[in-house]
């Protein structure tokens, strides 16, 4: 995506990538397409628009946080398929690791609770299981990096000087960097096996120094600084202009995710949310580049949910049509879906979780089930704006949302009656690309500081509660009892 001064798209190309699913519970993607797609849709914006290396002031990156890729230094070849977030294949990992106590020191340098989304425990998993990577990267030719260290490298020259780093909101999702230190923890390392030799150098999310330049012969045809990088999460932060400290935003993509920034304050989780570094931006003085953190609540399944409607069970033929299609009853029916593929994320922590539609009966349709998804969405956002209020005192006024489910009316509609307060979609959804482009933007002057990015920010699309406090709460106790009914459904 291409971004105006104005924060208005200029132009973009976007294409799916395939999801492999080799067995249960296992999620990969493959690299190689990953960059190969990164280059097409690079090339396909800039010839769209008719815009060259050039014309732009910067790039940005944003990616999905935990996905872990493993590659040769001197080859550029993978070593194997990119492991996904949603994988749960390290469930024995993250379960032995809070079994011995061990899942108290990753909560309290890390921030996070050890569980099959982070880095760490997929990293493990490769080096243990796919030959010659531990001797590699013991040598330093093995590298590790979250999809962002593998397109940035790609990007700046691959096994041609390509840069090897990452920033600090991926680093921070990985089980394995202090958050006081915002560095690499050798005790972290330990707990997981990990040479530190095979970890990208950690970097703010925004730079004036940049990471490097793409390289000339690459997709974007000659040399533009690269000065940003967020995971999406907090990219979309970013793009929704959260940067005070109170402010937060739901993200609705393959999974969902709400962020609350808590300034430069460590905030700790007591009701199963994560600690997380929100963004830290270097000032063009060289000044101190102080962190800023977040809580997060993390769910697994929302969007991917949709999909599956589409893909798995065929009741729809595109994302859309799960509006329409739930739009033909009034109600759920008494049909819950919890779609714990994953385990449940956020605020459960459950990897012994799996989905499950409940009480259905011969009076149900595919209606029904496509209602139930899209609640399934909101009600899961339910479970952690209450966690999120109960950590922080801070009492939801108004959901600042974003992502591809909000194109969904009705989805929207539903989250306001489920949640009780004003939900509000901005005009540019893809607030992850534009919290990218904003970062990239502030390292290099193209926007001077914060009160910038706050002028462009527009209110497209707002939603009003509803549902009667009666049905609301009624509503939701069905939906945790549904939640019940996923819980010890495999061993771990």
């Amino acid at each position: 995506m291409i971004f105006d001064h104005k924060g208005a798209e200029v132009g973009r190309h976007q294409l799916e990538h395939e999801q492999i699913l080799p067995q249960s519970g296992w999620v990969e993607h493959n690299p190689v397409e990953i960059w190969e797609r990164t280059q097409t849709v690079v090339m396909s914006a800039l010839n769209k628009t008719k815009l060259a290396a050039a014309d732009l002031a910067a790039l940005g990156i944003t990616n999905q946080r935990e996905t872990t890729l493993v590659w040769n230094r001197k080859t550029g070849r993978p070593y194997y398929n990119a492991i996904v977030w949603q994988d749960t294949r390290t469930d024995r990992i993250a379960a032995a690791l809070d079994r011995d106590g061990r899942g108290d020191i990753i909560r309290r340098k890390a921030g996070l609770p050890p569980a099959t989304y982070f880095s760490g425990g997929k990293l493990q998993w490769i080096l243990e299981n796919v030959d010659g990577v531990r001797a590699d990267a013991e040598r330093g030719d093995a590298l590790f990096g979250t999809a962002d260290s593998w397109v940035l490298w790609n990007l700046t020259g691959g096994t041609q000087g390509g840069v090897h780093i990452t920033d600090v909101t991926n680093a921070s999702r990985t089980m394995l960097m202090n958050l006081e230190t915002l560095d690499w923890d050798d005790e972290l390392l330990a707990l997981f096996g990990i040479p530190r030799a095979m970890l990208p150098r950690i970097r703010p999310s925004s730079s004036p120094d940049p990471y490097g330049m793409t390289h000339p012969d690459g997709p974007a045809d000659g040399e533009v600084p690269l000065t940003a990088s967020l995971g999406d999460q907090q990219a979309a932060m970013v793009g929704q202009v959260c940067l005070a400290p109170g402010e937060a935003k739901n993200t609705y993509g393959t999974g969902n995710f709400l962020l609350l920034n808590t300034g430069e304050k460590i905030v700790r989780s007591d009701n199963g949310l994560l600690t997380t570094v929100c963004y830290q931006f270097a000032p063009r003085d060289g000044g101190e580049a102080k962190p800023v953190y977040a809580l997060e609540g993390s769910i697994a399944v929302t969007g991917s949910a949709v999909q599956w409607l589409r893909d798995q069970l065929g009741i729809i033929s595109g994302a859309a049509q799960s509006e329409t299609l739930a739009a033909q009853v009034t109600d759920n029916g008494g049909v819950y879906f919890v779609p714990a593929f994953s385990g449940l994320f956020a605020p459960y922590w459950r990897s012994d979780a799996r989905g499950a539609i409940v009480g259905l009966s011969r009076y149900n349709s595919n209606a029904h089930v496509a209602r139930a998804t899209l609640e399934a969405i909101c009600y899961q956002s339910r479970d952690v704006v209450d966690a999120m209020e109960a950590d922080s005192g801070v009492h939801l006024e108004v959901l600042k949302v974003d992502g591809g489910v909000t194109q969904n009316e009705l989805c929207m509609q539903i989250q306001a009656d489920v949640l009780g307060v004003d939900v509000v979609r901005p005009v540019v959804a893809e607030t992850t690309a534009l919290g990218a482009a904003y970062a990239a933007g502030l390292a290099v002057g193209f926007w001077s500081d914060p009160d910038d990015l706050r002028a462009n920010w527009q209110e497209d699309r707002r939603w009003s509660p509803a549902w009667t406090d009666e049905q609301r709460e009624s509503g939701y106790a069905g939906w945790r009892k549904a939640v019940q009914r996923t819980l010890d459904w495999v061993e771990v």
